[in-house]
């Protein structure tokens, strides 16, 4: 993705294995949102995204950083290839680069990578009504994935963020074609 389509002078790049503690930050500070939703567990807001699943994503090019004008990370997305689809894992800004575009941004690299990687469709799991997720989700092109049309690698997913305390009656998969946005 070019700079003149991000604000700022921000890129997006690939990462490496020294932005793992950056990132890990931008992840902690942007769970801090999700506290007095009700939508997490306390004892999730101190969690994030364990850096050896960060360090093993990035061979696969599965790991991109959006980076500040001095090349510091401001936050991240992170990928999965599931059948027939990119998975968007897991995507953080720092809330203090927050409402920039950035994570639009992201998500955009995101379905790009789907065309690159000649998969179909981008798939998420989000929370249906928080602002910055479904709604968020739905203005890029995503549809929620009717519980009848779930594959079973969703309902693994499902499940496991049951296991992790995470209220999955206020969550949905959402989907949409790959392609350009």
């Amino acid at each position: 993705m070019s700079m003149r389509r991000l604000p700022g002078g921000y890129s997006i790049s690939g990462a490496a294995a020294g932005d793992i503690p950056a990132l890990i930050a931008v992840d902690l500070a942007a769970g801090k949102l999700f506290a007095g939703t009700g939508m997490l567990p306390d004892d999730a807001l101190d969690d994030h995204v364990p850096a050896d699943v960060l360090e093993e994503a990035i061979p696969g090019g599965h790991l991109a950083v959006v980076r500040d004008k001095d090349g510091a990370p401001a936050g991240f997305v992170m990928t999965s290839t599931r059948p027939g689809t990119l998975y968007l894992d897991q995507i953080s800004v720092h809330p203090a680069h927050g409402r920039r575009g950035l994570g639009a941004a992201l998500v955009k690299w995101v379905v790009k990578d789907a065309v690159r990687r000649k998969l179909g469709s981008v798939t998420l799991s989000t929370f249906r009504k928080v602002p910055w997720n479904g709604p968020f989700y739905r203005r890029l092109g995503f549809r929620e994935v009717p519980r009848i049309r779930m594959a079973f690698w969703m309902l693994e997913i499902e499940s496991l963020q049951a296991e992790k305390g995470l209220d999955v009656t206020q969550r949905c998969f959402m989907q949409r074609k790959a392609g350009w946005l």
